[in-house]
């Protein structure tokens, strides 16, 4: 890559990072709700299919399957024919699986329409959105990732509450018809203006060798980072942690109804879709505050720090999850301990294989979170239906987030080390 810096007085309003970045959260926030909503679904889908808990699970496994273990194609198609077309795409298939589901009528049907439509459209938005964000933003790319998927964690802050009341007075399927229409339509319009940077670009002033995060001196292709121990390092971190986070967000609406919280008054509001929405706003103001911080203090000492508190959060959480005030606060808690995973893990990867081909370098580290689908959604509730009680989740969710802590400041510290000093 050269060094050639385009200038900011001559670019088209288009090519302006901050307008991308607008562009990206907006587009983030469209694909939310599939994934952070899915909760709310559950209750009347399995009295419509009449299906186990276990069973219908495997819908939001599959969602996140597809938005992953497709993500090296998705990203490569992102590179191949750009952002607007694909995120176009990405858009109306997330929407419209979501129309199509409202009117299946076995967990087949289901599996086929919300599980792989929206999940392959989500991933094409999202490691799209992640690969163009570090691209548009080498000399902050912590924060600008967190920015950008704090959008797909803020989205479900404005639906969750409606959506839970149009479940309640119009059914599920008018509510996954009309909101899978505004969120495809929202998507849609945002792609518009993407665009990837120009060749060489970089932000005035800006110098690599002047970053204040280390970063490779050259881009590794996605041949060369896969031989690489430190990237198998990252994916089995980043496995963990999506565990961890995905069983508490697959399984908030069984974990109220149990512990009868979820109808609880909180300050005049429903306690499940109080924590929700709260979810989602420290889901999201965890990306970039943790992003911004890594800029700072280096990746691995955030790590530590973030996936420390999210494991104090997750035994707290269930010391008083029967209490619903301190259930809507705890849960908000938890996953402002766990949403910083989608800022640091892109960060730390592009820093140490550089950004030529960071969309689709991402796109294979992103096969965790589908690792931890897995893991956080079935096996959490095939887990729970053979012990009888959610302890057993909780305390694994506890050591991943520990264990993962520990492995940041000690063995991925070390070895990032010994890759920068190779060269």
């Amino acid at each position: 890559m050269t060094s050639a810096v385009v200038s900011s007085e001559t670019k088209p309003w288009y090519l302006n990072r901050w307008s991308q970045l607008v562009l990206a959260l907006i587009a983030m926030m469209s694909i939310s709700s599939p994934q952070y909503v899915w909760t709310l679904f559950t209750g009347p889908l399995n009295a419509k299919l009449g299906t186990t808990l276990a069973e219908l699970q495997w819908t939001f496994s599959l969602l996140i399957i597809l938005q992953t273990w497709c993500s090296p194609l998705q990203a490569y198609l992102v590179d191949r024919f750009g952002p607007r077309l694909l995120i176009s795409i990405g858009a109306l298939m997330s929407g419209g699986g979501w129309m199509l589901s409202s009117s299946v009528d076995n967990v087949w049907a289901l599996y086929l329409t919300y599980g792989v439509i929206c999940g392959f459209g989500t991933g094409i938005i999202y490691v799209g959105i992640i690969g163009l964000m570090v691209r548009w933003f080498p000399d902050r790319r912590g924060l600008a990732t967190g920015l950008a998927a704090a959008g797909y964690g803020f989205g479900a802050i404005f639906t969750s509450f409606p959506i839970d009341s149009m479940i309640k007075s119009s059914g599920y399927a008018h509510t996954l018809v009309v909101w899978g229409f505004i969120q495809g339509i929202i998507g849609i319009l945002a792609a518009q203006g993407l665009r990837t940077p120009p060749d060489g670009w970089l932000p005035a002033g800006y110098s690599p060798a002047a970053a204040s995060t280390v970063q490779a001196k050259r881009s590794y292709t996605p041949r060369e980072m896969l031989q690489s121990p430190v990237f198998w390092l990252l994916f089995v971190m980043m496995s963990m942690m999506a565990t961890s986070g995905l069983m508490v967000v697959s399984n908030v609406g069984p974990f109220a109804n149990e512990y009868k919280v979820g109808q609880a008054l909180v300050l005049g509001m429903a306690a499940l879709p109080l924590s929700l929405t709260l979810s989602r706003l420290t889901n999201g103001l965890t990306r970039p505050f943790f992003g911004w911080v890594s800029d700072r203090i280096g990746r691995e000492a955030t790590m530590t720090l973030a996936f420390s508190l999210e494991c104090l959060a997750i035994l707290i959480l269930f010391a008083f999850i029967d209490r619903p005030a301190l259930f809507v606060v705890l849960t908000g808690l938890v996953f402002f301990g766990w949403g910083e995973i989608f800022s640091l893990f892109p960060a730390t990867l592009t820093d140490t294989f550089g950004s030529t081909y960071a969309a689709t370098n991402y796109g294979f580290l992103y096969i965790a979170q589908g690792v931890g689908s897995i893991l956080g959604g079935p096996a959490a509730a095939y887990l729970h239906q053979t012990t009888g009680s959610w302890t057993a989740v909780f305390i694994v969710v506890a050591f991943l987030d520990a264990f993962t802590a520990l492995l940041a400041i000690t063995a991925l510290r070390s070895m990032r080390q010994k890759h920068f000093a190779k060269g």
